[in-house]
């Protein structure tokens, strides 16, 4: 990155987080940037509300703004989990993938059964292929990413219901 593009993604920055925006991703060419930040209690952005932001926004971060081609996903509250739900969680950063290759059935699926060390999926990390296990036993209930998603250490694959 040049040095004004630092200086415009540091603007970009404290815009967002000025105006309470909990996630943004800008995909333009080689350049991919996901800001992620834990909102503040009770604060919330919509998509309108970033419109109207953006209008009011100094120029290098609309124009960066603007060239976000992925919405935001949806942020999950505390309160939004249930109850006896135990989230399997990403071991380490890399690429999701459901299925053994591509074109295959994938590892697990909604509604399925899970034992306690069953290969639910597979993540690519510096090209080796990790495959990631069930940390318990129940049934899937949520699968919280998508096949060829980047994820982060730690970041909720599964939502299964422990039986």
């Amino acid at each position: 990155m040049k040095p004004e593009d630092i200086a415009d993604l540091k603007q970009l920055i404290e815009f967002l987080q000025a105006n309470q925006v909990a996630e943004f991703d800008l995909d333009r060419g080689d350049l991919k940037i996901r800001l992620k930040f834990s909102p503040a209690e009770g604060a919330s952005t919509s998509l309108g509300d970033l419109g109207r932001l953006l209008g009011s926004a100094p120029a290098p971060v609309a124009r960066a703004a603007a060239a976000a081609t992925q919405p935001a996903a949806p942020v999950q509250t505390p309160g939004e989990a249930e109850a006896g739900l135990h989230m399997v969680k990403s071991p380490m950063v890399g690429t999701f993938f459901g299925s053994p290759s591509p074109g295959s059935a994938p590892f697990v699926s909604v509604g399925d059964r899970v034992a306690k060390g069953q290969v639910i999926g597979i993540v690519e990390a510096m090209k080796l292929m990790n495959e990631i296990e069930s940390d318990a036993a129940g049934e899937v209930v949520k699968c919280l990413v998508s096949n060829g998603q980047p994820i982060e250490y730690g970041q909720p694959l599964f939502a299964v219901r422990i039986s």
